[in-house]
């Protein structure tokens, strides 16, 4: 089975452009102490289990940490070990996973390369599931932030509805990272948890922190509730871009059709990241609205951008967009070319013809892949003879394409 963290990740980056989405920023402090004794221990419990529960109470922190991680893999029914994880979730000293998930663990920088006792506590009580819920509800009135942030992970990561009206009171909790977490929870909970969120969540997009404006704005994309879409709409003007360009996101995941005039305004905005979300949002609304904003983003310094706008242009069916999607296709760059070539075949203009057969002959395959493909698409016999050229590419993935528009091509004409 693969970990938690790695799984909950996948969750956060359910979009098609690369927005930040943020986890919740796990802060790492001294060790405090609030442990159970040994003593503590039941007696009916097994040896191996006995044997872990003691180690949560070492001195040194790799071996607290892998008791914990031990605890979350080989004793997950154990419900006698909550009281005892609860007990660790505030021990934030910095370990190396490494030295106890072993061939397990894989990271790729940042916090998914750090660990602490606390962290795996929190991951074993997720193992457990559902007997943690409430003994995880008290945890967020616990006196360290660090053990209130850990608890508002895992409460998330389990998904129960019982923790939406405490999460939601943890949102004025006064350490960021405890808001900021308990932000996520609420979308990872999602709407699983009803709508009694999102209210909160819209009033804390006036936070004083950007990271817990970030993550509000992601949490309300992930809920999918569009009483939400006023507030997002007004968010696309924040002072700061990781929450702008997380805002255009969320407007795109919900629908947010009332957002259209200000996510054409943000395709000019001074982020290339906020100006690719808010092009991609476009796209996914459908805002038709939006063809000569996106248009003009063609030209834009930045790839990213021309490309998503491509994308976009072509999700939404803009036929005005014809000549520039074809001037497009003479882009600098192979993937701006490749994604107008896309939609022009997505939608379907005939005028498109010529500068799709000129594209056939690009020096980048996936372009002349691409291109082929939307000749098919499009169906005009006009681009016989150069589909039939295509057939003698170097290229066996152009000649496969050519080959299928070929006989699409000669079918309908």
């Amino acid at each position: 089975m693969q970990e938690n963290y790695t799984m909950l990740k996948r969750l956060l980056c359910g979009f098609v452009v690369a927005a930040f989405v943020s986890t919740g920023i796990l802060v790492f402090a001294k060790h405090t102490s609030q442990q159970k004794n040994q003593r503590d221990i039941p007696s009916n419990v097994s040896s191996d289990l006995r044997a872990d529960l003691a180690d949560l109470n070492s001195p040194d922190p790799v071996t607290r940490a892998r008791a914990a991680y031990t605890i979350g893999r080989e004793h997950r029914e154990s419900i006698e070990a909550i009281p005892f994880l609860i007990a660790l979730l505030g021990d934030s000293v910095e370990v190396d996973p490494k030295l106890f998930r072993k061939d397990r663990y894989s990271c790729d920088g940042g916090e998914w390369c750090k660990s602490s006792p606390g962290k795996e506590a929190a991951i074993a009580l997720t193992e457990i599931g559902k007997p943690s819920v409430e003994p995880l509800i008290g945890a967020l009135q616990d006196s360290q932030a660090q053990a209130r942030t850990h608890a508002a992970w895992a409460l998330g990561a389990i998904g129960d509805s019982r923790a939406v009206q405490p999460l939601v009171g943890s949102l004025r909790d006064t350490a960021t990272t405890v808001r900021v977490q308990s932000a996520w929870a609420l979308g990872a909970i999602g709407k699983r948890g009803g709508a009694d969120s999102v209210g909160p969540l819209i009033q804390s997009l006036n936070d004083s922190e950007p990271k817990v404006r970030q993550q509000v704005a992601w949490a309300l994309g992930a809920i999918g509730d569009r009483q939400a879409a006023e507030a997002l709409s007004a968010s696309l003007k924040d002072s700061d871009e990781s929450v702008r360009q997380q805002v255009a996101w969320a407007c795109g995941a919900i629908g947010a059709r009332q957002a259209g005039p200000g996510l054409i305004q943000t395709l000019k905005d001074s982020s290339r990241g906020v100006r690719q979300q808010a092009a991609w949002a476009l796209g996914a609304i459908g805002d038709k609205d939006a063809s000569d904003g996106l248009s003009e983003s063609l030209k834009d310094e930045d790839a990213g951008v021309r490309c998503q706008a491509a994308w976009a242009l072509g999700a939404i069916g803009a036929r005005s967009a014809v000549s520039s999607l074809g001037q497009a296709l003479k882009d600098s760059e192979p993937k701006v070319k490749t994604q107008a070539a896309w939609a022009l075949g997505a939608i379907g203009d005939r005028d498109a013809v010529d500068s799709l057969i000129a594209a056939l002959k690009d020096e980048n395959t996936q372009v002349r892949v691409q291109a082929a493909w939307a000749l098919g698409a499009i169906g005009d016999g006009r681009a016989e003879d150069a589909l039939s050229a295509a057939l003698k590419d170097e290229e066996q993935s152009v000649r496969k394409q050519a080959a299928w528009a070929l006989g699409v091509v000669t079918r309908r004409n």
